[in-house]
């Protein structure tokens, strides 16, 4: 990773119109540029947040040597709209009819980094669209709605449509988040300890394997037991954050069909068909939401699409393996072999 970090840049688009028909009157999107555009402005690589994180949380694998290099290529991070960076509930005002904040997806995502990216950057077509998780969700997009601007696409530990079983996890974190007595039924009245904390702990369960706690992984990152690395990782992880943005992210992600807008009409075999990017569509073997299962079949529709298993017991997290260096290792290889494509 750069130390210290490149500047956080926002970018601003008036009256920006939100795929619900709502209208940002200033939509803000927050990003920061690693490494030198090329002349020919062909060695762009976008790299969208994932859940509940800013960028500079995950910009540990921007550096040489690392996953993405820009001593080579030019990196974007980009910070989804709900995560505090860019335009949030914790940067909005709720709409005075109805007392919600806006309901962003990731078909808005997407279209303001494709501004950001195409007027602003002036980049035409992207070397590389790369993402984790909810990151993975938005890379996806960005090959079924603008085909033509992108030319490979690593998604890891992501689907382009959030399965069934995927839902309920996330209903899970939605009701352990908002037990918490500071929840009045539309809005917390303060900020909300007990429900971060149980939200903390049902995501360390799903998160990582049975297999990584099986076979005690954690001790091997210094703990001396579950309760030590509970109390030291999981249950500080998301204290910090605004629970009306881990909300409002909760709801892009339950949202999330690639085909859920006007171009597809819901036909996710069309969407799929659509990305013709060369695609490398990663899963990880231990992933307890975002299943193997789904990711084959996804990258089965797509033209150039290649399905990939990171053999791992670090479950979901294997896709973001700051903490196992075998992993990183694993998806650098894989990143280096597509650009090499």
């Amino acid at each position: 990773m750069t130390d210290p970090l490149p500047p956080l840049q926002t970018y601003e688009i008036a009256d920006f119109t939100l795929q619900s028909g709502a209208v940002l009157p200033r939509a803000e999107l927050a990003y920061r540029t690693y490494g030198t555009l090329d002349a020919d402005r062909s060695n762009a690589i976008i790299y969208p947040t994932s859940y509940g994180v800013v960028d500079a949380d995950v910009a540990w694998l921007i550096g040489r040597d690392r996953v993405l290099d820009p001593s080579r290529y030019f990196i974007v991070a980009l910070n989804m709209f709900g995560n505090g960076a860019s335009s949030s509930p914790s940067t909005l005002a709720r709409d005075p009819a109805t007392g919600r904040f806006p309901a962003f997806s990731h078909v808005d995502n997407v279209t303001a980094q494709h501004r950001l990216i195409t007027q602003h950057l002036g980049i035409d077509r992207l070397a590389l669209a790369y993402g984790w998780s909810m990151g993975a969700q938005q890379v996806l997009h960005w090959g079924a709605l603008f085909p033509d601007a992108v030319a490979r696409i690593f998604a890891v530990c992501g689907t382009a449509k959030t399965s069934v079983h995927n839902q309920v996890f996330l209903e899970s974190l939605r009701a352990a988040l908002t037990t918490d007595p500071a929840w009045d039924g539309q809005k917390f009245t303060a900020h909300p300890e007990r429900g971060l904390l149980a939200f903390g702990r049902v995501y360390a369960a799903w998160a990582l394997s049975q297999s990584f706690y099986r076979d005690r992984v954690h001790e091997s990152l210094g703990y001396s037991g579950i309760t030590d690395y509970l109390a030291d990782t999981w249950d500080k992880v998301f204290m910090h954050r605004d629970p009306h943005n881990l909300l409002s992210l909760l709801d892009t992600w339950q949202r999330c069909d690639i085909s859920a807008n006007s171009r597809f009409d819901g036909d996710l075999g069309a969407a799929l068909s659509a990305i013709t990017a060369r695609t490398v569509h990663m899963a990880s073997s231990t992933d307890l939401y975002f299943r193997a299962h789904d990711i084959r079949a996804e990258a089965a529709a797509m033209p150039n699409g290649t399905f990939a298993e990171l053999k791992t017991v670090w479950g979901h997290r294997g896709g973001n393996p700051q903490q196992s260096p075998a992993d990183e290792q694993k998806l650098r290889n894989a990143v280096q072999a597509l650009l090499g494509t």
